[in-house]
């Protein structure tokens, strides 16, 4: 799960960026709206968590460029502001939810998970290949009835390549959806955990095959 956290404050998305990382998140922040604007153009996310008052483009102005490019990724607004009017309007552009500041992190750590839960569920939150099962909400899989241990960049990895499946995906896919920008993943990391995670699921007879030069493949279940 990938989360955006847009807010001017350097101490509060700090906090937010390690709070939501504790919580099993990969975590992107921007300082101002122009910036936020520009990552939400170009990279896909799960949640954004969203101040209003931010230099640059102000949030509302981000949430409304956001729905124009027909984005439906969930919107959590954080917001100094009293004003009513301000929440209605940000709820009218298409945000999801809010929060007033000052707020409790544990209260946003469940607000998120509400909202990415309630979007995963409005599609589809359980993937099955074969004997392999993943169920996106609760981010865990079973191989029948038994839950297997996967780590959360684990998850993440097999929900990308089962979401893909019968298509090749490359090592750079893979790492947006594992790593956050700025976290420096060395050329050998996406490997190593597509190593791991095969020992994992090959007793389900889910294989992930390696296309030299390309990336990686599971293939299609047959009966699909």
């Amino acid at each position: 799960m990938r989360v955006l956290v847009v807010e001017d404050d350097p101490v509060l998305r700090d906090g937010l960026r390690r709070s939501l990382r504790n919580a099993g998140y990969v975590v992107d922040t921007a300082e101002d709206g122009k910036l936020a604007d520009q990552l939400l153009s170009v990279h896909g996310f799960d949640l954004v968590v969203l101040d209003l008052g931010l230099p640059g483009l102000d949030g509302l102005e981000v949430l409304r460029r956001l729905r124009r490019r027909a984005a439906t990724v969930p919107v959590l607004i954080l917001t100094a502001r009293d004003s009513v009017e301000d929440r209605v309007a940000g709820l009218d552009l298409g945000a999801d939810d809010y929060l007033a500041k000052p707020f409790n992190l544990a209260e946003l750590e469940a607000r998120s998970r509400a909202l990415v839960r309630r979007a995963q569920l409005a599609t589809s939150s359980r993937i099955t290949h074969g004997a392999l099962t993943l169920d996106t909400a609760a981010r865990r899989a079973f191989v029948k009835e038994e839950a297997l241990e996967l780590s959360a960049r684990e998850v993440a990895l097999l929900e990308a390549l089962l979401l893909s499946a019968g298509r090749v995906v490359s090592k750079d896919q893979l790492a947006d959806r594992l790593y956050g920008i700025n976290d420096g993943v060395g050329p050998n990391a996406i490997e190593v955990f597509v190593h791991r995670l095969r020992r994992k699921i090959e007793p389900a007879g889910v294989v992930i095959r390696t296309v030299r030069g390309l990336g990686y493949l599971v293939e299609k279940p047959a009966h699909a």
